[in-house]
């Protein structure tokens, strides 16, 4: 696997990177700086150790930055968009390296691995349509001869931290809108997956490189106090963070004190609605890809099912059937269903939470438990398990980010939507029927108070059309699709006056005399 890593690692061009420096603003630190060492979890094996950026590395990015803005805003949108076309084509280049490489330093399965990448390259055509169609109002006003319109201008410096279960995916989703918005991008990525990161910087770097761009556009800054340095600069007037609601509660309350932009997307507690009149077979794959997918590392995983009393236990039976078929293993066998936890820590807060459950009064019907021995020598395999539950168990109020599901009983659907949005959190919901009542229902004002609501899918995964994120404690923010690129841009209001004279507006008389 090693041999076959390396072989990766030399095709994305990381092993010609200079450790402290490489070309596109890639910032390690001096010799002596503090080192992040990156071990897979599939094998526990050591991959690379990545000297991690000082305050001074910092600051020279940030004003490389502000220089790369001065020339990007400049450039029409429609050339900012053939950039990122460009982006999309490496990205294509590079796909199998790249998802390879994300499986084995995430430990997500390779067709997930590949499918974040895929997620790259939809988001670049998405923003190259965009570049096109950044639009704003032309509006009529109430004086004689006046002419009124908004349009949006860049920002300026984008700071993106993001998250080690998609550490590819959520950077393209923010760099490739902020940048045909006109922004550039100061990226502050996961120190769980620094290599994933450093690959995407090298990608976006030869595309730069190759039009003659100046550096600062994109810039990559890799160490644990990167994101303070960020959240606190009054230099970047936007701040996307993805992680959890603790830590997205400081960084909220950091960039608002400074009056700056934030978007925030953060946990989950995610729950499919199984109702009497769903497609039992149907329900089973999404409620297990939803729950297993990720080994539950996804903030869009499925953490809870609400069955309908009167066909529980048939679909608690079958689902204990399912999970007897899941393999687990290497997440770069295509055979296996569920990779690895991320890291030691992960496994910890696993096991934390299934003592947790227990003590509650949690009754599993598939056990949970870490595995060990060959091949699970890592130390970071664990058993997706099942548990019958009440809502309002404290364990079941929190994302335990693991593969945990929980089985909730309900009589009418009004008591299943009030289960369903009784979780601080409010990202994604589903629910399973094929009733055309209960489907609306769920839809409407009165049902799911989730930023995504499906009907005949799970809770997991999302396209790259639809604005992504959610509500309450998931933070509001929204990315991706739809006309999210609004906010990475600044909304100006336009009144022309080409009359001879000036009224002014509400009718107000202002005399000077003669």
């Amino acid at each position: 696997m090693q041999n076959n890593i390396s072989s990766v690692l030399k095709n994305l061009g990381i092993l010609e990177l200079n450790p402290a420096y490489s070309t596109g603003n890639v910032w390690g630190g001096e010799d002596n700086a503090p080192v992040i060492e990156s071990y897979s979890p599939a094998d526990g094996l050591k991959i690379a150790g990545i000297k991690t950026a000082s305050k001074e590395n910092y600051e020279a990015v940030i004003e490389q930055a502000q220089k790369a803005f001065s020339f990007w805003r400049s450039l029409p949108a429609p050339k900012r968009g053939d950039i990122v076309r460009q982006l999309g084509d490496a990205l294509r280049t590079h796909k199998n390296d790249l998802g390879t490489l994300v499986s084995y330093e995430m430990g997500k399965s390779l067709q997930e691995g590949l499918g974040e990448v895929q997620e790259m390259i939809d988001i670049c055509d998405f923003a190259v349509g965009l570049s096109r169609q950044l639009y704003g109002l032309t509006m009529h006003s109430e004086r004689p001869h006046h002419r009124m319109y908004e349009q949006w201008h860049p920002l300026g410096i984008v700071g993106i931290i993001s998250a080690f279960n998609f550490p590819v995916a959520v950077w393209s989703w923010n760099t490739a809108l902020a940048l045909i918005c006109g922004n550039v991008c100061v990226w502050k990525p996961s120190s769980k997956t620094p290599l994933c990161a450093i690959a995407c910087q090298h990608i976006l770097a030869n595309v730069l490189t190759t039009n003659d761009m100046p550096e600062g556009i994109s810039s990559l800054v890799i160490g644990n106090g990167a994101g303070d340095l960020i959240n606190n600069d009054k230099r970047i007037p936007l701040v996307s963070f993805t992680g959890s609601t603790r830590i997205g509660r400081i960084v909220s309350a950091a960039v608002a004190s400074r009056f700056g932009k934030s978007i925030l997307e953060l946990g989950g507690n995610n729950a499919i609605i199984i109702s009497k009149d769903a497609d039992l077979d149907m329900s089973i794959i999404g409620a297990v890809f939803g729950a297993v997918g990720t080994a539950g590392q996804r903030c869009t995983s499925t953490r809870r099912l609400i069955i309908h009393e009167d066909i529980y236990e048939d679909f608690k039976n079958k689902l204990v059937k399912a999970y007897g078929q899941l393999r687990i293993g290497d997440p770069l066998d295509q055979h296996n269903h569920v990779g690895p936890l991320i890291d030691k820590g992960a496994v910890e807060m696993y096991s934390q939470a299934i003592e947790k459950g227990k003590s509650e009064g949690a009754a599993f019907v598939v056990e949970g438990g870490v595995l060990t021995g060959d091949p699970y020598t890592s130390g970071c395999y664990v058993k997706p398990c099942v548990a019958e539950v009440e809502n309002h168990y404290e364990i079941v109020q929190e994302e335990t980010f693991a593969p945990i599901l929980y089985l909730i009983k309900y009589k009418s659907l009004e008591e299943a939507i009030a289960l369903q949005n009784g979780v601080p959190q409010g990202l994604s919901s589903a629910i399973m029927t094929l009733n055309l009542r209960e489907a609306e229902l769920f839809l409407s004002a009165a049902g799911s108070d989730c930023g995504i609501a499906n009907v005949n899918i799970g809770t997991s995964g999302a396209e790259i059309g639809g604005a992504f994120g959610g509500e309450k404690e998931t933070g509001g923010g929204r990315e991706s699709g739809s006309d999210a690129w609004k906010g990475y841009m600044r909304r100006q209001t336009n009144t022309i006056n080409y009359a001879a004279t000036l009224p002014l507006a509400q009718g107000i008389k202002f005399d000077l005399g003669s």
